[in-house]
This record gives C-alpha cells, structure tokens and sequence, in this order.
C-alpha cells in the first residue's frame, strides 16, 4: 500500500510518501517540503494572514497533485500547532477543502504527544521499557511518558522554537538579556509540567524527535544524517550548555552557515535551544536519544493498525483474498 501523509505545521508544510502495510516497516519512497513558516505568520489578533492562508492553499494543492502522481492509495492530511491556535482556523480550513478537495485534521497538542510516542515506542521496541518522549516543533513542545503504546501522560506547551523567536526575540542574535529572561521565563512555565512527569516515574529511556533536537545533536558532535537513520546519536546536557554559549553569539545568517542546520530554520535555533536544555534541566535529564521516526510515522502506524486486516485474516486461515 502507498500511503502519502500530508503535514501542515508550524514551518513546513511537508508531504511523506511511503510503501507500507501492516506489520511491516513503513518504507519512505518520496519527501517534499514547503517552507511556509506558519507560526511566524499569525497577527496581533491571532489570526494566520490572508497572505499566509493563500500559499497553504498552494502548497496543499500541490502535494495533493505529487501525491497523485507518485501513486498514493490515501493522503493522510493534519494540521498542528500554528493552524490549530489561529482564531480564523475554521476559515482558513474551510478555503483549503474548497479549493483543494483536501481536508486538514487539526490534531490536539496531546493527540500530537500520543502518536509520536507511538513512534518512538514501535522504532525502540518494548526493551526500551518506560519511555521519556520530547518533540520540539516550530510552535509547541511535545513531552509523552509511559511503558505501554499508549502513554499514561501525554501534554503539549505553546513552547516551539518559532514561536519563542517571534515573542521573545526582538533582535538577531538575540541580546544577551534576552537570553536570560527567556530561560528564566521557561523555568516558571515549564514547572508545573515537570512535576507531573516526574511523579510517573524513572524513565528507561529518554528520546527526542524532530529537526530541532537533530540539529543540536549534529552540533554537538551526533553523526551526520548521511550516516543513516540507525546510527546512535545522543545529545547531552553539558554539550547543550557549551553549545548555546556559542550559538547565542551568531546571528542567523552566520547559523545557516552550520552543518546539519536548515537554512529555513537557522533564524530559531537559538530558541530551540534554550526550549531544549531548560526541558532537560527541569527533568533533571543529563542526555537523551534522537528518535530518527515522529509524528508523520506515528499518524502512518496508527492507519496501518486501523486497516481492516483482511490480508492478516488471510495469512492465519491460509486463504487468498482473491480465493
């Protein structure tokens, strides 16, 4: 089965192709992004801007139409973070399955927590015993816990790398006031949080998704993506402080510059940053895991484990389908 997840986020907008059924691993065959930056593009009012909604409906189109073309059974479409805190979401929404026929399911920060913990928890196997998850997006930060599929404790904070630049940030790089205010003021609102993990108890292991936490593992020493997704990569608390240290200092253009940092991203890595190594002080967290699966292969395993399972029925009884 060709399955195509379509993933409207806080920056990208990002098409997943992949060869798949269940019981099998997903096989990605085709990947595409655009760079919208939606997170960044909401007003005063909170509304996401006409221009902002115009190119989604673009971008939207257009990987209906490479979906199409690559031979896509189902696409998979869902909104995070940036639509779903947009008051003009139900319009924006409403335009895009108008004019494009594709219709956007807007996940809950905690639906967003849960199928990334699926994720990890299918890439590392029931070894991994309880499992710490941490995802940090362009408009929220993701933390899931528990020893089954399902987590006993799944939250969302409005704490993504995009939205801290945009609301903390007023210079490029950031001053160094800045930077202390910020990671004070992520002490007071991660608290609250903290203690609830904690309170579930020791993780086994503690993993991170997303490109943020990639990125700051590459700079701290992980190896390159061109390793291959089954390569250990870790980041490490001490490297996360040595690293923001010189980061801070660098302006974005500068950033770009780094390896294994996206050019459409270098603008927020500081903030990622300091998101990052504040969620691990707070859980007292000395390193952790980089997951190379998220959200996209969470939504992907959740369809597969929803099929009707005829083919499985098929394989128990020793008849064909087409018998």
């Amino acid at each position: 089965m060709r399955l195509g997840v379509l993933d409207v986020g806080s920056n990208t907008v990002h098409l997943l192709v992949v060869d798949a059924h269940r019981g099998a691993h997903p096989t990605p065959m085709h990947s595409e992004k655009t760079v919208l930056r939606l997170v960044e593009r909401i007003d005063s009012d909170g509304e996401l801007d006409k221009k902002a909604a115009d190119e989604l409906v673009l971008a939207v189109a257009e990987a209906r139409d490479a979906a199409g073309r690559l031979g896509c059974e189902e696409l998979m479409s869902f909104a995070t973070s940036a639509i779903r805190d947009a008051v003009n979401a139900d319009e924006v929404l409403r335009r895009v399955v108008d004019e494009t026929g594709v219709e956007l399911r807007v996940l809950s920060g905690a639906q967003e927590a849960t199928l990334t913990f699926l994720a990890v928890r299918r890439w590392f196997g029931w070894s991994a015993g309880r499992l710490l998850v941490l995802d940090i997006g362009g408009g929220s930060l993701e933390i899931a816990t528990g020893v089954d599929e399902q987590p006993e404790l799944a939250e969302s904070l409005p704490l993504g790398a995009g939205r801290i630049t945009r609301t903390r940030f007023a210079h490029d790089p950031p001053t160094r006031s800045e930077v202390v205010s910020t990671t004070a003021w992520l002490e007071g609102e991660l608290g609250d949080l903290a203690r609830r993990v904690v309170s579930t108890g020791v993780p086994d292991r503690v993993v991170a998704t997303s490109k943020t936490f990639r990125s700051l593992a590459r700079l701290t020493g992980a190896a390159p993506s061109s390793a291959g997704p089954r390569v250990s990569r870790v980041l490490t608390q001490a490297g996360l402080r040595q690293l923001i240290a010189f980061i801070s200092r660098m302006s974005s253009d500068d950033l770009a510059q780094l390896e294994g940092v996206s050019p459409s991203r270098a603008h927020q890595l500081v903030a990622g940053a300091l998101v990052a190594e504040s969620t691990m002080r707070a859980l007292s967290l000395e390193s952790l895991e980089i997951c190379p699966w998220a959200l996209r292969e969470g939504v992907i395993l959740q369809r597969l484990d929803h099929s009707d399972g005829t083919e499985q029925t098929a394989l128990l009884t020793g008849r064909r389908r087409d018998a």
